[in-house]
């Protein structure tokens, strides 16, 4: 899953939410002193973690990269993450009760309120999310085919993602369906996980 979802995730519990938000950037175990992070944002890094573990290994994903194979290849689960965060940004509002503007009003507040606690290479993307709004335009078609060409624009090799929109397009009903599906498996696995991380601190 992308941004927008790991965000979610977090259920507003601030360290959770930017400890899930630098996830991507922290490598080897979060809890070292060279990190630097408080108890509860490695917590957010290793629920980032399981989420990322849950969703890779869900046979919807699976699916969902198989259509991608023969474009992406290797970086399909890249696209399925920014595809799938689409759909929860549409949906937003029927499947967790909030207006999708509500929320990112709230999660770009938190990461301007906390830039403390973020490292300097994901407090410079939360910079530019903000200021070109990503969240709000995963809803757009235009916006996915925005952050499938950023993420192109970074990969070692080519990875078919600057024209994986045409995927998206062609195959969108069926990408719905399994993520449809999907969805509530994570937000069920998230809420056993996240109450066994809160309970350790």
């Amino acid at each position: 899953m992308n941004i927008l979802a790991h965000a979610y995730l977090s259920n507003r519990h601030t360290e959770l939410l930017i400890g899930n938000f630098i996830g991507d950037f922290i490598k080897g175990d979060p809890s070292s002193f060279r990190h630097h992070l408080t108890p509860g944002v490695v917590a957010g890094v290793r629920l980032h973690r399981a989420i990322d573990s849950f969703t890779d290994a869900h046979p919807n994903v699976a699916a969902v990269r198989d259509i991608l194979h023969p474009r992406c290849h290797k970086y399909a689960g890249a696209a399925v993450d920014i595809f799938f965060d689409h759909f929860l940004a549409v949906n937003f509002q029927a499947l967790t009760g909030e207006p999708l503007t509500d929320f990112v009003s709230y999660f770009y507040q938190t990461l301007t309120g906390n830039r403390a606690l973020l490292p300097s290479a994901p407090a410079r993307m939360a910079d530019y999310m903000i200021r070109q709004d990503w969240l709000t335009n995963y809803q757009f078609t235009e916006g996915i085919d925005r952050s499938l060409k950023g993420v192109a624009s970074r990969t070692a090799y080519p990875s078919g993602l600057d024209t994986a929109i045409e995927d998206f397009t062609a195959y969108y009903d069926q990408i719905a369906m399994h993520f449809k599906y999907f969805w509530p498996a994570l937000v069920e696995h998230c809420n056993e996980t996240r109450a066994s991380l809160l309970a350790s601190l």
